[in-house]
């Protein structure tokens, strides 16, 4: 890389043209998409329950799709600190130990946005006090929580 301009800046991601050369000689210019923080997500298996989920509205792409609690690494907390934290946002329930399962680049491609993937296979725990197989936190309209069946892990 020979340097790189700032096209739009935000405290949740920049955009940028880079001046790229790649190892077969050729340079050109290459957007890309910079993320300050990385993100951190939980795949929460209850061995009674299966692998909690929300199903949520992307309006991006507009769809409908199951996901894992996930959601950016705030300034000062740990990956695994994140994890468990976005898991009790956005589904009321609390993991049991986490451990590393990946950290991998959805779109390194075109970004440099981190995920960092915990799993935990002890039992969870609802903290809020709604029904623990379809959560609708008053926050987010656009999701819901649920054990699918389809999801259930043997």
């Amino acid at each position: 890389m020979h340097g790189e301009r700032s096209i739009y800046d935000s405290e949740w991601l920049s955009l940028v043209l880079v001046d790229v050369e790649i190892p077969e000689g050729e340079r050109f210019e290459h957007h890309v998409v910079r993320f300050p923080n990385h993100a951190a997500g939980a795949v929460i298996r209850d061995p009674d329950r299966g692998v909690l989920l929300l199903y949520r509205h992307r309006f991006i792409t507009d769809t409908w799709g199951w996901e894992i609690p996930a959601g950016r690494i705030d300034p000062g907390e740990s990956p695994v600190e994140a994890a468990a934290r976005e898991a009790y946002e956005e589904t009321g329930w609390e993991p049991g130990p986490l451990q590393p399962l990946i950290r991998y680049q959805p779109t390194n491609g075109v970004s440099d946005q981190s995920f960092h993937i915990f799993v935990t296979f002890g039992p969870i725990e609802l903290i809020a006090t709604i029904a623990p197989t379809t959560i609708k936190p008053q926050t987010k309209p656009h999701s819901r929580v649920s054990v699918p069946r389809s999801s259930r892990m043997n």
